[in-house]
């Protein structure tokens, strides 16, 4: 069942080296959503020292995408002992830890994530002992995180609440608790697009800024997890997050993202395997084309935000502020994001009572018009919510309304390269259902294929 059998046979190899007393074993592990698998797993003690030295029982499971996903990691307690929730533990002894959160083959290792472990727990200890009438009371609560780190759920409990109905549950997936996720978040909320919306915060520590605001208000139907499990069965993934670090080159800055990219894609898709994935992080057509190839979902199934806000504003300001409704239907805006792109048509609708020279003259100055009102419109995070939100509601409401997005122009304009460009594509349940034809343009045509030839250079120096 082990996609990389042989990488991981070899961790944990390693692993049993170096920790002697881990015991493994085969097992079925539940997730919270209630589906299950043979997970392979292993257990023991690790030294800490805090003061004294102390054995803490730690237990982990490996998922069947390992090593590109991180393991699940909990406390295991003897009844003589307490768990301290902290930084890095939660009151059901789930350990959270930045190694995990930020995990990247092949960076990231089992015994790497056992020493970060180590140092985190002698920096706060996570465990304590109880006395004999504590540890009386709370065998209950062992018994009941027992079974959740034996892969054991109450089905009961599940079947008085009523479960859901999985042919109707609507569940999105934000993932990033930046400014962008958050307001992608709010604005799915607030056109009721999903049944749940699960905002995954893989930044380190305790939530704060908007994450705590979210928790405070209790905004309906909305869950913050740091736990990708929380994301199972989502029928779309949104992906906003971008990686702050001290990179100095536009290269650097966008490989940063890749490498943050390859802890995240590999985990998301192993809980949503039917999922669309729409990815608005930066640059959206090379952080597309990457989730693609990380996640080996379909092309139909990996889509960039693209120009769907800049095709909206667009005929919007054909219609309303330029009284241009005919062009107006027909007019995108596409290819990349940012100065190179460039306005389109899907067919050759004409002013009635003008030659079609004249239309064509007419159509190139109204356009040019509204492309100089939209260089002054920028792209903040409420509006790219919006937009998303937007996206979401045609693919889970199954509407086929046509958006630009950034899906796989290969074929398309001559380009024949692995590239994303934003095109008009009729969007529903499973993505991508076709691409709308442009009409014949060299002008556009041209930009489309220096578009496409700039982002293929740039992909060919990235290490995926």
């Amino acid at each position: 069942q082990y996609k990389f059998r042989d990488l991981t046979i070899e961790e944990l190899k390693d692993v049993s080296k170096t920790y002697p007393n881990f015991t493994f074993s085969m097992n079925t592990y539940t997730f919270k959503d209630g589906s299950q698998k043979d997970l392979l797993n292993f257990s023991g003690t690790v030294p800490v020292k805090y003061g004294n030295s102390y054995n803490i029982p730690i237990h982990l499971w490996i998922l069947d995408s390992h090593p590109f996903a991180p393991p699940i990691c909990f406390l295991k307690p003897t009844a003589n002992m307490g768990i301290a929730v902290g930084k890095h533990v939660d009151a059901r002894g789930r350990i959270y830890l930045p190694y995990l959160q930020n995990w990247s083959h092949p960076k990231s290792t089992l015994i790497g994530l056992i020493k970060e472990m180590i140092a985190k727990f002698e920096e706060e200890l996570p465990l304590y002992s109880l006395s004999s009438s504590d540890a009386a009371r709370q065998s209950e609560l062992l018994s009941y995180i027992a079974k959740i780190t034996e892969g054991e759920t109450d089905m009961k409990s599940r079947s008085k609440t009523g479960g859901r109905n999985e042919g109707c549950f609507n569940k999105i997936t934000v993932v990033g608790a930046g400014d962008l996720g958050i307001a992608c978040v709010l604005a799915v909320a607030a056109k009721d697009v999903a049944d749940k919306v699960v905002l995954l915060d893989l930044s380190e520590g305790a939530a704060k800024g908007g994450t705590m605001d979210l928790e405070i208000f209790a905004v309906p139907n909305v869950e913050i997890s740091k736990d990708f499990s929380a994301s199972a069965d989502s029928k779309v993934v949104v992906l906003t997050v971008n990686s702050l670090g001290n990179a100095q080159t536009y290269l650097e800055v966008i490989q940063s993202n890749v490498d943050l990219f390859r802890g995240i894609i590999p985990a998301v898709s192993h809980y949503s395997q039917n999922a669309v994935l729409l990815v608005a992080s930066h640059p959206v057509e090379v952080m597309t084309f990457v989730s693609w190839k990380l996640s080996s979902f379909p092309k139909s199934r990996v889509i960039g935000v693209g120009a769907n806000l800049d095709s909206e504003r667009f005929q919007y300001l054909l219609t309303n502020l330029l009284k241009a409704e005919v062009l107006a239907k027909d007019a995108w805006v596409v290819g990349e994001q940012g100065e190179d792109k460039v306005p389109s048509w899907t067919s050759c609708n004409v002013v009635a009572n003008q030659t079609e020279a004249m239309a064509a003259h007419s159509r190139e100055k109204v356009a040019n018009r509204a492309m100089e009102v939209l260089k002054g419109k920028g792209q903040r995070s409420w509006s790219v919510g919006l937009s998303v939100a937007d996206l979401a509601d045609s693919i889970l409401k199954d509407k086929r309304k046509v958006h630009s997005v950034s899906t796989l122009a290969k074929g398309c304009c001559n380009i024949n390269s692995e590239v994303f460009l934003s095109l008009p594509c009729v969007l529903g349940t499973s993505g991508v259902i076709e691409m709308v034809r442009l009409e014949e343009d060299p002008l556009v045509q041209e930009k489309l294929q220096s578009s496409a030839g700039s982002i293929h250079d740039l992909q060919q120096q990235l290490k995926l």
